[in-house]
């Protein structure tokens, strides 16, 4: 009977947001989930992220409908008494709900068959031109293809991860691992952990890591102030040394994205060998050795040390257009402090992202992802059908009154670079300087 439901105030919920205690609420009903948070595939960083609240809307992107039958045994027996969904979020559960109903979740395309075979094929090429030819030109477009490689490979393990390639949650584990680890050098283990919460906390400036890069770069001038990073539980300390480095950030941007893959390879490490619980840590690393023992075995090949760098270098160069491309969509949006909220998540989610809009025969380069905000508000729809949902999202947008942005390729560069250079002639702020020299009076003379 109605009358005999328990209930419980938004309020009162939010009490329930620690490590141990943490409740959620579902269409309203309230869900004890701290003993499920170490079990939670997605990982438990984003159910402390969400904790005390209502995340109807996340689970609904992040779900399908299977995961419903689960929820039962987390019931606390009570239910929300005073949330009010936004009617953004109402029409994008309908939308949502529109979308499973025509099957689009299900609509996978050949996108994976066709990154495979360019991925197949291009490794054939690689390792032919290395070990057959004498030619250093030959030599340095291996090089290049292998970038190549790279960027479709991990095309494949975004899919995987967002499960998206397969029906089975076990098929799509080994493809990312193969594609991810064995084949990229980047263990998906990191990669869940940090982008599950990055999708969650979309442009928050102390929750998502894909904006936390002090000392390099920041996006914004609250970075100034030293903010505390949740994710990583640290301070993120702008000290002289990050306030010159982030002075020159439009300058340095493009020859950091070239190197931001030895970063990436740093930070597999320290997680696959810290103290903390990682899912599937032995398989991980498993992934992780065989891709160190084909890669320095093919770079080794080559007949002297100044074509090996050469080659590094020139698969560096070529998936630093990856690495560029995933800052274009977040590093100019808009940005906050906080946790994110149950209520707003269509809203934080648009004005965290940037779509880069491109011909239909540019699809295969951006792996999808040009279509950034369907892709933020649906992470498991296939990629083949993000330009299928573009149009009907951009018309939710414009009802609420929400941001729609894209922009081409150069344009969306020219807005990170306007963002970098924004924040960086702040932080050379005279009232309180870096060292100058002679560099740095021309570079402020000049802009």
């Amino acid at each position: 009977m109605e009358g005999e439901r328990k209930y419980i105030t938004c309020e009162e919920l939010k009490e329930h947001n620690k490590p141990g205690d943490l409740w959620i609420s579902i269409q309203g009903k309230v869900y004890n989930v701290s003993d499920w948070a170490k079990e939670h595939p997605g990982g438990d960083t984003i159910l402390f992220n969400l904790a005390g609240q209502d995340v109807t809307d996340a689970f609904i992107a992040y779900h399908p409908g299977t995961a419903w039958q689960y929820l039962g045994k987390l019931f606390t027996g009570f239910y929300l008494k005073d949330f009010k969904v936004s009617e953004v979020s109402k029409d994008y559960r309908r939308m949502a709900s529109e979308f499973s109903r025509l099957g689009l979740f299900e609509k996978k395309g050949h996108g994976a068959m066709y990154s495979i075979l360019i991925i197949t094929t291009l490794l054939h090429l690689v390792v032919y031109g290395v070990l057959k030819s004498e030619s250093v030109l030959v030599h340095l477009v291996c090089g290049m293809m292998l970038g190549a490689l790279w960027i479709e490979g991990a095309y494949i393990g975004h899919d995987a991860g967002h499960y998206q390639i397969m029906s089975s949650r076990k098929c799509n584990d080994i493809a990312q691992i193969l594609a991810g680890n064995c084949l990229t050098g980047i263990s998906i283990a990191w990669w869940k952990w940090t982008h599950n919460a990055h999708h969650i906390a979309c442009n928050s400036l102390d929750y998502d890591p894909d904006l936390q890069h002090i000392p390099v770069f920041a996006v914004s001038t609250k970075f100034f102030n030293s903010i505390t990073s949740i994710f990583y539980g640290r301070e993120l300390k702008f000290d002289p040394v990050a306030r010159f480095l982030i002075s020159y950030q439009h300058f340095t941007y493009y020859p950091v994205m070239v190197v931001g893959r030895v970063n990436l390879f740093i930070q597999t490490f320290l997680l696959l060998f810290s103290r903390g619980n990682v899912p599937n840590r032995a398989l991980n690393i498993m992934g992780i050795l065989v891709f160190w023992t084909w890669f320095p075995l093919l770079v080794s090949c080559l007949p002297t040390w100044s074509e090996r760098v050469m080659f590094v270098l020139a698969c560096f160069t070529v998936t630093a257009l990856q690495h560029i491309q995933f800052t274009l969509n977040h590093f100019s949006g808009d940005t906050y402090v906080g946790p994110p909220t149950s209520n707003d998540w269509f809203e934080k989610q648009a004005a965290g992202t940037l779509d880069i809009s491109c011909s239909t025969k540019m699809d295969w380069f951006f792996g999808g992802l040009q279509f950034q905000l369907e892709h933020h508000l649906f992470p498991r729809l296939p990629r083949c059908q993000l330009r299928t949902i573009s149009p009907t999202v951009k018309e939710l947008c414009k009802k609420h009154n929400l941001p729609y942005r894209s922009l081409s390729f150069w344009e969306a560069n020219v807005s990170t670079i306007r963002t970098l250079r924004t924040a960086a002639l702040q932080a050379r702020d005279l009232s309180n300087p870096v060292p100058k020299n002679l560099v740095w009076e021309a570079l402020n003379t000049h802009g």
